[in-house]
């Protein structure tokens, strides 16, 4: 049976792209958040129980894929109410309806849950421990769909760019043009994510749950391997093919931000992969291949 897939946030980076990658055979619907106010209690039940009785009327499995969220981790320290409201009561929310209509959630997190300490990736098991608002709310809003709903999922990523919206890729392209060189911290590690793989990771997982399967509540998806900021703008010069040493090393603290960041926020991909899961491919593997069929910047 083919899937429908409800997706909120639809109008965003991941968003857009997880209908780029959607079943032909179903149906979409990606409402954008001025469309679907998540935070808003009766805008959320009317679009869950439309959209699962439209799904069902079709003979579709439908399953709603959150990718709305507030994503702004420097304004959050000064507008955490905001940031709660879209990252935690929105979620709880949809899944509270997705519950009262049988229907399952794949609900989208972060590394910023984590405290960014470790010095081997994180396991999904592992004890979180945010340091930023941003982190806080996105933590929060875990827990509420987990506790709601029992066939509710949580994908954790990090570092993710894409075709739709600023992001890190982008914002080197441009400076690559603007200046000479340009310092990026090297002291803070993660994993870089192309949102066009993460949505095919989240369609994939929209299939298994729809089918019966029942993977772990809490999975781990991101690019394969292991990088700095720093490491990564090079790679982004090297595939535009410029001169990566006009990138140059900084510490974090000569390049201090509202919001704290992650020292190591790795995230473990052995979840995803004992759920059965394709993997990602490795980050190096998938800039080159974004980049060369210009899908950014």
């Amino acid at each position: 049976m083919a899937l429908a897939l409800l997706v909120p946030g639809g109008r965003g980076q991941l968003g857009r792209d997880v209908v780029a990658v959607a079943p032909a055979d179903g149906l979409v619907h990606a409402p954008s958040s001025a469309e679907l106010d998540i935070t808003d209690a009766r805008v959320v039940a009317d679009a869950v129980a439309a959209f699962a009785a439209n799904a069902r009327d079709a003979g579709l499995r439908p399953v709603v894929v959150n990718c709305a969220a507030y994503t702004a981790v420097d304004a959050a320290e000064a507008d955490e109410e905001r940031a709660l409201a879209v990252n935690a009561t929105g979620p709880g929310l949809l899944a509270e309806h997705c519950r009262a209509h049988d229907v399952p959630l794949l609900h989208v997190s972060t590394d910023y849950v984590f405290p960014g300490d470790a010095t081997r990736p994180y396991e999904p098991s592992d004890e979180t421990g945010p340091r930023s608002a941003y982190g806080r709310t996105k933590l929060a809003g875990e827990r509420r769909v987990v506790e709601a709903w029992d066939r509710s999922w949580v994908v954790r990523t990090a570092w993710v760019y894409g075709a739709h919206g600023p992001n890190f890729v982008k914002t080197m392209a441009r400076l690559a043009g603007e200046r000479e060189t340009l310092t990026v911290v090297d002291d803070q590690v993660g994993s870089p994510t192309w949102s066009l793989d993460l949505a095919r990771g989240l369609v994939a997982l929209a299939g298994s749950v729809a089918a019966g399967g029942s993977p772990a509540r809490v999975l781990h998806a991101t690019g394969g391997g292991e990088t700095t900021w720093c490491g990564f703008a090079r790679a982004v010069f090297a595939e535009l093919g410029l001169d990566p040493e006009r990138v140059r090393p900084c510490a974090t603290g000569d390049f201090p931000r509202p919001a704290p960041r992650p020292a190591y926020s790795v995230l473990s991909g052995k979840s995803w992969e004992e759920a059965g899961l394709p993997p990602l491919r490795p980050w190096q593997e998938a800039l080159s291949v974004a980049v060369a069929t210009k899908a950014v910047p």
